[in-house]
């Protein structure tokens, strides 16, 4: 398979560019297509006559099926190869497309989106793996400009679906992947190297799926219903599945669903807990956020699309930047500067809480500043400490620590995210929304910004720059 260019060349093979291109259709497809469903769910209700706890599960199935599948990720790329899991997997979402947009009822949406998860929850994994292999230790160099697609897909999704609903029929909403995804299965088919040469065939680890899937699946619902005790017990007995999972995983060896090895490296192992911690603030701030700016300060739902906007802009600032910023600050440095750069931000926003509860009001000439800077923090750690990761493994490894990477993301986001509701519930109970002092937002603002100095820590144990 196409690689980077000889080790310590500054030019890359323009094969990886290519690679790229043709990578990114994945999430972008997903990313987009859950953000045009997310915000179409009450026109969906109406549409097919369905309540709104009905038609919520347009959006569960999808999230449900896709992360069944994701630790099956690792085992099917070693038997089937990249190319033709990539091609199965847009393959799979472009004909379960164009059956969302065939559903004659709420049932039949909910089933095909399922389907739709199931091909879609590969997608992301396997557009990381691609370009991993292509990149090599030049991954940084790369991977900004291919996020910046996905980073649009929260600004496109919605505009697309305003469109749709507005000039043509709720089907749209789906079919308008079609032609995307037949594109994208062109692209693939010509541009993507064959890869036969990296099978390993192995069995399936029967045992290990059926401990590993279904926990990730109670988490999933238990942290939604987190606030009564059927979610409390779901979480609990994630927690036992996943313990049994890893007694079982440390058995197996090698033939493990997950191969538990890869976490013996330093530098992986450090990886991994930042990307599981950085995963859970990004999820848990995107929660409080609004949820303080809508609560607390009073401003209407509608104006979040702006009032957000800074935070996304500062991502897309940072990803441009990733390839310059690695070469120059290295993993590390940079690592650490966007996570005390997120800590300021975040520390900001319990100064916003603290002022909202004197009565001053939100002052935009803050928040607007601080979510930038919060977007440029958050955006210099996720894609430099994946690189990182994949630069501590063999190649032949590549597969298996692409679905440890993700399953480590995947438990992060509603973990933390729960975490800090959990805490802001307690605090709004305890004290209300808001008193002179630090009210409930700055305390669960101040605990985000507790979790970002845990990220500090574990980043100070990367390597100061990628071996590979």
């Amino acid at each position: 398979m196409a690689t980077a260019a000889r080790e310590g060349s500054e030019k890359l093979d323009p094969s990886v560019y290519k690679i790229c291109f043709v990578a990114v259709f994945g999430p972008l497809l997903a990313q987009v297509d859950a953000t045009i469903v997310n915000v179409s769910l009450s026109s969906l209700a109406v549409e097919l006559h369905a309540s709104l706890l009905t038609i919520q599960w347009v959006t569960s199935a999808y999230l449900l099926a896709l992360t069944l599948v994701l630790p099956l990720n690792g085992w099917l790329l070693e038997r089937t190869g990249a190319k033709r899991l990539f091609l199965i997997c847009l393959a799979g979402f472009t004909i379960s497309s164009a059956l969302c947009g065939l559903a004659w009822s709420a049932g039949s949406l909910i089933a095909f989106r399922a389907f739709q998860g199931i091909s879609g929850g590969l997608m992301a994994p396997m557009a990381q793996m691609l370009v991993a292999r292509a990149a090599g230790k030049n991954m940084s160099r790369v991977v900004g400009y291919m996020s910046l697609p996905v980073l649009f897909a929260p600004i496109l999704g919605p505009m697309l679906a305003g469109v749709i609903l507005q000039y043509a029929t709720w089907r749209w909403l789906f079919l308008v992947n079609v032609p995307v995804g037949l594109l994208a299965l062109l692209l693939a088919f010509t541009l993507l190297p064959e890869d036969r040469e990296n099978l390993r065939p192995r069995g399936l680890d029967w045992g290990g799926l059926a401990l590993l899937s279904p926990s990730l699946v109670l988490i999933l619902l238990g942290t939604q219903g987190i606030a009564g005790a059927g979610g409390r017990l779901e979480v609990m007995f994630a927690l036992a599945l996943i313990a049994l999972f890893l007694w079982h995983a440390r058995d197996k060896g090698d033939a493990a669903l997950v191969d538990l090895k890869l976490f013996k490296d330093r530098v992986f192992r450090a990886s991994a807990i930042t990307q599981f911690l950085s995963n859970g603030a990004l999820f848990a701030g995107q929660m409080l956020v609004p949820v303080f700016l809508i609560g607390a300060c009073g401003q209407a739902p509608t104006d979040m699309g702006w009032m957000l906007a800074p935070l996304g802009l500062g991502m897309m600032v940072s990803s441009l930047a990733m390839g310059v910023l690695t070469q120059r600050l290295g993993t590390r440095r940079l690592v650490c500067g966007g996570t005390a750069l997120a800590t300021l931000s975040t520390l900001c926003f319990v100064w916003l809480a603290w002022q909202q509860g004197g009565g001053s009001g939100l002052d935009l000439h803050l928040l607007l500043p601080a979510l930038f800077l919060r977007g440029m923090g958050q955006g210099s750690v996720g894609l430099p400490t994946m690189s990182a990761a994949y630069s501590a493994v063999e190649k032949h490894d590549l597969p298996m620590a692409t679905t440890s990477l993700n399953i480590v993301q995947r438990i992060g986001g509603p973990t933390m995210t729960t975490l800090c509701a959990t805490l802001l519930a307690w605090r709004l109970e305890a004290d209300g929304a808001l008193h002179v002092g630090l009210n409930a937002y700055g305390w669960a603002f101040a605990a985000l910004a507790l979790l970002h100095g845990l990220i500090w820590l574990t980043a100070a144990r990367l390597p100061v720059r990628t071996a590979r």
